[in-house]
């Protein structure tokens, strides 16, 4: 089954308020939330998908928008579909030619494979450039910031990714955080995969305002309470972390060759 925006939208949708909402459409979830809007008050909200990118880093901030009432454009290099790092297709419902320009907001999930394979591709990086450039707030999640930074537009910013590709950032002029989320003006940068919740609803405070990003997570029951201590290097430790890095080398090696690269073309 391929997923499509709508297709995939209402399962999220579905699957977070079924206990609350039982029997109700998506966007009636979302008017419980914070009432009815019109097309003009609704933020426009431009998620990038590409083949190998984690859905999560895509679902968790998408469900937020969705029920922030946001007009969501999945945008594909084309319009076919796109394999995750599960397996599950995305159907995107735009291409970078037919993407609106007038987006509030332009999004990069994450997931290494996928994202080391748009830093070397021209059309992405032109494509993330321009848009960039238009938009109202310029946002990732994961390693989805690589790409931002390989696109020239993280320089002179604060910005965050997952742990093990942070360090990357530098080579694109940004200062590298170590955070959940990092706001630099108009930057909205996540942390690895699993906080693309916490961007969300910080996205939603911003484009709505705090009350509704509240009662979002409150409807998601958002209270994170892992069953290990084991999130981030200095909770897991060093055996543990080198393990994680040894078993990623490869990965994480033509990782830092894509940003040099992306540095070099950056410099011309």
């Amino acid at each position: 089954m391929t997923l499509d925006r709508r297709h995939l939208a209402s399962l999220l949708a579905a699957g977070a308020f079924a206990g609350a909402f039982a029997g109700r459409d998506p966007a009636a979830f979302a008017q419980a939330i914070q009432g009815t809007a019109t097309s003009e008050q609704r933020p426009k909200v431009g998620m990038l998908v590409y083949p190998d990118m984690i859905l999560l880093d895509l679902a968790g901030p998408l469900t937020v928008m969705s029920l922030a009432m946001a007009e969501i454009v999945l945008v594909g290099r084309d319009r076919k579909p796109v394999a995750t790092d599960i397996g599950i297709p995305i159907e995107p419902s735009a291409s970078y030619e037919t993407c609106p320009r007038d987006l509030d907001v332009i999004f990069v999930p994450g997931g290494l494979k996928g994202t080391i394979e748009r830093m070397d591709d021209p059309a992405t990086c032109a494509f993330l450039a321009e848009i960039g450039h238009r938009a109202r707030f310029v946002t990732s999640v994961c390693t989805g910031s690589l790409l931002l930074g390989a696109a020239g537009l993280l320089k002179g910013y604060r910005a965050t990714s997952h742990w093990y590709v942070r360090d990357l950032l530098p080579l694109f002029g940004a200062s590298a955080e170590s955070a959940r989320v990092v706001e630099d003006r108009n930057r909205i940068t996540g942390g690895g995969v699993t906080a693309g919740l916490d961007f969300g609803l910080t996205l939603a405070a911003r484009l709505r305002d705090e009350e509704t990003a509240r009662r979002i997570q409150l409807v998601l029951e958002y209270d994170p309470k892992p069953p290990f201590a084991a999130g981030t290097p200095e909770k897991a430790g060093g055996e543990l972390t080198r393990d994680i890095r040894s078993r990623r080398a490869p990965v994480l090696a033509a990782a830092r060759d894509a940003a040099m690269r992306a540095k070099q073309r950056l410099e011309k």
